[in-house]
């Protein structure tokens, strides 16, 4: 893995918190609850979808590093999500924690070297790195972001 594909993952999880204030910011609350139709997902719950991913996600990615080829059970983001009680969580409140972890996430990521990049797990029966862990949140963020700027568009 090159040190150019690296940057463009921490790029891309860099552009997730002013993605999300760009489009929700200056909205009520009850404008961030409502959701565009019915069954698809307001802002609330797309930032709780996220929260919820990043918590699975950056969890597995610090055992990565904190552990020699740890065993990690696999755990759904929607049950992560609906235990910590996440959509019912004012948005601005969730938003401060959500900018708040990925801060400090960030500055973890911001300081590993490439051997760390490589780091592994096996994760409900499959092996992934802290890479392709990183890849796989910096892209499905990337999806969320967009569903949320068309939500306001």
């Amino acid at each position: 893995m090159k040190a150019v594909e690296i940057e463009r993952q921490l790029a891309l999880l860099s552009e997730t918190v002013p993605r999300i204030e760009g489009c929700t910011s200056g909205r009520s609350e009850a404008e961030l609850r409502r959701p565009p139709q019915p069954g698809e997902w307001s802002a609330v719950q797309i930032l709780a979808h996220l929260r919820a991913c990043d918590g699975v996600w950056s969890h597995s990615i610090l055992a990565m590093l904190a552990l020699d080829q740890p065993q990690i059970p696999e755990v759904h983001p929607r049950r992560w999500a609906r235990v910590a009680g996440y959509q019912e969580t004012g948005f601005d409140a969730s938003f401060l924690a959500f900018r708040l972890k990925r801060a400090e996430f960030l500055r973890v990521l911001g300081r590993l070297s490439e051997e760390d990049w490589q780091r592994s797990a096996r994760i409900g029966g499959r092996t992934h790195t802290v890479y392709s862990q990183v890849r796989r949140m910096a892209r499905h963020e990337a999806g969320h972001c967009d569903q949320l700027e068309n939500l306001f568009a």
